[in-house]
């Protein structure tokens, strides 16, 4: 089962240097290669050079919020089907709905556990798969 992460090229896009850094070493101890922002903007640049397979974007941050972040992913006809998976503090059913308008595939509250966060990669690459 841990093939699956093996070379899996995964975005994490949070303001926060505990997240990014926590996500980075949960997911390069499984296979991953990460590649992480600190903003909205930032991101973008990255997504054009790297290519990630799926994106982590936090919701709360500063110059380009996630909702506006994963809008552009997804009105761009090269990243539309990437997989974007939002992360917030706040768990609430608004957030999960304007998400999902935006796109996003699935929401994660932080602070997540290794298992939420491998388990969610799981679930997008293997519904990948079965699409294929």
């Amino acid at each position: 089962m841990e093939d699956l992460y093996q070379g899996l090229k995964v975005m994490v896009i949070d303001d926060s240097k505990t997240i990014r850094r926590t996500a980075e070493t949960l997911l390069k101890k499984v296979g991953c290669e990460v590649i992480t922002a600190s903003d909205g903007f930032e991101a973008l640049a990255k997504i054009a050079d790297h290519r990630p397979d799926i994106i982590f974007v936090d919701i709360m941050m500063p110059r380009l919020d996630g909702y506006q972040t994963t809008a552009l992913i997804k009105n761009n006809k090269v990243f539309k089907t990437t997989p974007v998976v939002m992360l917030s503090s706040k768990d609430g059913l608004f957030d999960r709905a304007r998400g999902r308008i935006v796109g996003s595939e699935q929401y994660l509250t932080k602070p997540f556990t290794k298992e939420e966060l491998l388990g969610a990669i799981r679930e997008l690459v293997q519904s990948q798969q079965q699409q294929a």
